[in-house]
């Protein structure tokens, strides 16, 4: 079982997402805003992080280059969503360290594929 954190501020997109983390047997937590993300990925060491780009106060994008900038936290899986998922947007977030993007809205069976094969990433 996979420890998969959601950073989600879009109440309805989070519900949808700790659903199918439930029902694929995965625990998972959540946060709605990227304050605490890096306080959180360093207490609880999550498999995988699913890290929405547009927060209300930090971008997915800092965070990502924060976790990339710090070598506790560099192996930490990250998949970034955003609903602006232009080819700039993509090659940016994987430029600064994220390990997949994903571009909203997604089919389901385009995150489960995406989560798997991050999952199965050697460490």
């Amino acid at each position: 079982m996979a420890r998969i954190l959601i950073v989600e501020d879009e109440d309805n997109i989070a519900v949808a997402l700790e659903f199918l983390m439930t029902r694929d047997g995965h625990s998972h937590s959540r946060l709605a805003s990227g304050r605490n993300v890096l306080a959180a990925i360093r207490q609880d060491r999550p498999d995988l992080v699913l890290l929405d780009i547009m927060l209300p106060d930090v971008s997915g994008y800092q965070i990502v280059e924060e976790m990339r900038a710090d070598p506790s936290l560099r192996d930490v899986r990250v998949l970034m969503m955003t609903a602006r998922g232009s080819v700039i947007e993509r090659k940016k977030g994987l430029a600064l360290g994220a390990d997949g993007f994903l571009a909203k809205p997604f089919e389901l069976s385009e995150l489960r594929s995406e989560i798997a094969r991050l999952l199965a990433l050697p460490c």
